[in-house]
């Protein structure tokens, strides 16, 4: 009997917690059905005149995130269709009004500071990967861009010479960590000096991508959170801060050895009262520096990679051009050369233009703002978001606007429609006169005072690493395929997803 009570009332437990389980289940089910039907009758019935309409959704705080995070460009079309340029949508959990085209891109960009703020969105993203207190007006100088261009070139080269992906005469490479590495190398020996370069191999440029992590777009809500790429993020920031203090300490014992990079430059800067700048924030402001250009500067040098390997007949273009314009034996390149080579700028033109690196430009709306002819007041409770990419791929301006085509830009072919005879109104935003600019449809950097201070370094890197390839080696894609990879739209910063490509050595390299 005693045996049999045990087993009774075990089983009568087990049914006891089996029952709870099932009723909470069933009451969290109930309350999710009432939240969702809630959330749906809201959007019917709730629906304020004076607001931008309100993409529909099902799922309350979840909103419209996946949708919009599959594929961004996919989901603004879509939703131009229905609403029209200005719409709302909510992107986890927050109201988001976004203002397509080139009336959207001005309204953004270059809003009132009194009206938009971009610090309260991004900080969350840019303080766990950059460390705080990271400020950079430093300007570079013509003397400084024709240092770079011999530091560059030097250094594809040598990548090419020791990277066992390009033994021999010919080979393949995995094209994202190769370009990822080739211009974490590019951009630190040129910007911080041949010292901070000596310090960077595969595993340092690895802890850069796990920095570039930390821009996933869920950590705008759960940057905190310990998750796998976040715990990745802050052991890779306290390790490259530690190298950079590192760094700064030697120089300062042995200033010898000073240099038009950055760093010194910062390294001799003082606050508005007389104060240096202490070198924790100096070293947080190289990771800033680094990393501002190397998600983007990756992505596009993967993409030049990409298209020319699905166009050989490009690449020898490029080619040619240098033979023509440099000469036949090919000399080293210099910062007055890239300014000659019009189809090498042709490619990177069209390169940012089909694959702009950030894809959508938020603000925090600070107080009620009008949207000019339309009744429309976007609450000061929303967030607002421009998307230049989309401009870029508007066939009003760019026919045929999904084709892949440098030779679009070149004069008279009638496929570039708009960007022509633009006044651009200049502005001193505290690191030198630059164009507002958002009256483009074309704004691969952005416009007005966020627009990105690393444009013309970025140019210059970008067309140098193309020239190089382009005299070195032959691309193609596996089994001459014309096809081009899709988009990968995980991070904050659009970038091509895996591929691999062939090569084959030129017989002059």
């Amino acid at each position: 009997m005693g045996i049999l009570e045990n087993v009774t009332g075990v089983l009568a437990q087990q049914q006891a917690q089996r029952g709870t389980t099932v009723v909470v289940a069933a009451g969290f089910a109930s309350f999710f059905v009432l939240a969702v039907v809630l959330n749906v009758l809201s959007q019917i019935f709730l629906k304020n005149p004076n607001e931008p309409p309100v993409v529909f959704h099902w799922i309350p705080i979840i909103g419209s995130t996946i949708t919009y995070g599959i594929d961004p460009y996919v989901f603004f079309d879509r939703c131009r269709a229905k609403y029209g340029d200005i719409f709302t949508f909510i992107l986890l959990g927050k109201k988001t009004t976004v203002y397509l085209g080139r009336q959207g891109n001005e309204f953004v960009l270059n809003g009132k500071l009194k009206d938009v703020n971009a610090e309260e969105i991004y900080t969350v993203l840019t303080t766990p990967v950059f460390g705080k207190d990271v400020f950079m007006k430093i300007g570079l100088t013509t003397e400084a861009f024709r240092s770079y261009v011999p530091i560059i070139q030097n250094e594809v080269e040598d990548f090419m010479k020791r990277s066992p992906a390009f033994k021999g005469q010919k080979g393949s490479f995995d094209v994202g960590p190769t370009m990822a590495e080739i211009t974490i190398y590019t951009a630190s020996h040129s910007l911080q000096g041949k010292d901070v370069r000596d310090k960077f191999d595969s595993t340092f440029a690895a802890l850069y991508h796990d920095l570039d992590m930390g821009f996933s777009a869920i950590n705008f809500a759960l940057h905190w959170a310990p998750l796998p790429h976040n715990r990745a993020r802050d052991h890779a920031q306290r390790t490259v801060a530690k190298t950079y203090m590192e760094i700064i300490k030697a120089r300062r014992a042995d200033p010898s050895g000073e240099k038009l990079d950055i760093m010194w430059q910062l390294m001799r800067s003082t606050y508005k009262d007389g104060t240096p700048v202490p070198d924790e924030e100096i070293a947080h402001m190289m990771i800033a520096l680094l990393m501002a250009g190397q998600h983007s500067s990756s992505s596009s040098s993967s993409w030049i990679v990409l298209r020319l390997a699905s166009r050989p007949d490009l690449l020898e273009e490029l080619y040619q051009e240098q033979i023509e314009v440099l000469g036949p034996d090919l000399p080293a390149l210099r910062y007055e050369d890239l300014s000659k080579l019009e189809r090498h700028q042709n490619v990177l033109k069209e390169i940012l233009r089909l694959h702009t690196p950030i894809h959508s430009i938020m603000r925090k709306v600070k107080s009620p703002m009008p949207v000019s002819g339309t009744k429309y007041v976007i609450p000061a409770s929303h967030v607002i978001m421009a998307s230049p990419g989309c401009t870029s791929r508007d066939a009003t301006y760019f026919p045929q606007p999904l084709l892949w085509d440098p030779h679009r830009w070149e004069a008279g072919s009638g496929r570039v429609i708009g960007t022509d005879n633009i006044e651009e109104e200049l502005h001193d935003y505290g690191y030198g006169l630059i164009s507002k600019g958002a009256s483009s449809p074309y704004l691969p950097f952005g416009a007005g005072r966020h627009r990105c201070i690393g444009e013309q370094f970025a140019n210059v890197q970008l067309l140098t690493i193309m020239a190089t390839l382009a005299r070195h080696v032959k691309l193609q894609n596996p089994r001459g395929s014309k096809e081009v990879v899709g988009t990968d739209y995980a991070s904050l910063f659009s970038r091509p997803l895996p591929a691999v490509v062939e090569w084959e050595r030129r017989e002059k390299s």
